[in-house]
């Protein structure tokens, strides 16, 4: 029997956990997962692409485990009340092939598109940084806002969509959160100025410009997490000439990242390289820096690793009949004959087979 976690499952770990420590755990996975980069499998994402959205399976392996995430981005979706991102995964043994768990990502994707934010910060961002400006405020901004909350120290935060409802959204669901100021603006402009961190979450599958150069102030880091594929970006070019442009597999990020508008042989650094020591990730205190984030299959990895050990310790989640158990594994067939014989149909019976 298959290890399953539903969203309500997932819902159950995180409220016995609390959200900071589910987004400093899952943080602490990705991070120690980014260090063994080297003994990975890694390939870009396999992505069927249409006017509409994009839908995607994330692979990745190492020695032990094997992981994939089935996962959409369809921007007009909350137009007929569905989420714009939806996904579900699987952690499978490497010797066997046998799934270890079935999980909802869709929720996940959330936690870890959000620690994976502060992870790179962290090396990125400056250390006094305070105060962080929030353009996009969909259904991925509260965690974003939270994980640098709680794992960065983040105490204003400076939020801005062109939906004034997903701000007031936004708002609402962090009013209870002590010593955090949220406040609410009426352009990319007037969000990001003064900012030290600039998150930028938009859904839109577009090329935009969601930040131009001279919103850009000394010293500021800015993240992009909603350039995330073939044809939508949300920085301008010269916002990335100006910055020193960090990525998670460049290969990847190259196709469906802000630097698709570089050439080919514009300086970026994988994010791996800074965790490990190889390369420098902010040299001064003026930098500018920029996160080009498109989500990589690693981090699903870790986020799954992370749900299957915090489900054995809190006894969260149920067992599913996802594979055959035989009492002789060659003998598939006998699977059938386990099965209650159902009543023939009404439309069957009264025209039997010849």
């Amino acid at each position: 029997m298959t290890p399953f976690l539903s969203t309500q499952h997932v819902s159950r770990i995180i409220a016995a956990r609390g959200i900071a420590h589910a987004l400093r755990g899952m943080a602490g996975y990705i991070e120690d997962d980014f260090r063994r980069w080297r003994e990975f499998d890694k390939s870009a994402r396999s992505a069927s692409h249409s006017p509409a959205g994009v839908i995607e399976l994330m692979p990745t392996a190492d020695a032990s485990l094997y992981s994939f995430k089935y996962v959409n981005g369809h921007p007009g979706n909350t137009r007929g009340g569905l989420p714009t991102v939806m996904a579900f995964g699987v952690l499978a043994e490497v010797a066997t092939g046998m799934p270890l768990l079935l999980s909802e990502l869709t929720l996940t994707t959330a936690l870890r598109t959000a620690a994976t934010s502060v992870v790179a910060a962290r090396r990125l961002a400056r250390a006094d940084a305070a105060t962080m400006a929030l353009v996009g405020n969909g259904a991925q901004s509260e965690f974003q806002a939270l994980a640098f909350y709680h794992l960065l120290g983040i105490r204003r935060i400076q939020a801005y969509d062109v939906d004034a409802a997903a701000t007031a959204r936004l708002r609402r669901n962090l009013a209870d959160v002590p010593g955090l100021e949220l406040r609410v603006c009426a352009s990319t402009a007037e969000a990001v100025r003064g900012a030290d961190i600039v998150t930028t979450v938009t859904a839109d599958k577009a090329y935009a410009t969601i930040v131009t150069p001279e919103m850009l102030e000394p010293g500021m880091h800015l993240n992009a997490v909603g350039g995330d594929c073939p044809g939508k970006t949300e920085l301008h070019p010269d916002v990335l000439r100006r910055a020193s442009v960090f990525v998670e597999y460049e290969p990847q990020s190259r196709v469906e990242g802000d630097v698709q508008q570089m050439p080919a042989d514009f300086a970026v650094t994988e994010l791996w390289r800074v965790l490990e020591g190889q390369a420098p990730g902010r040299r001064a205190a003026g930098e500018i820096t920029v996160f080009d984030s498109v989500g990589f299959a690693l981090e699903d990895f870790s986020a799954l690793r992370y749900l299957r050990d915090q489900a054995a310790l809190l006894q969260i989640g149920e067992r599913i009949a996802l594979i055959p158990v035989l009492d002789d594994p060659k003998n598939l067939f006998a699977q059938l004959s386990q099965a209650p014989r159902a009543p023939a149909p009404a439309a069957e019976l009264a025209h039997p087979l010849p």
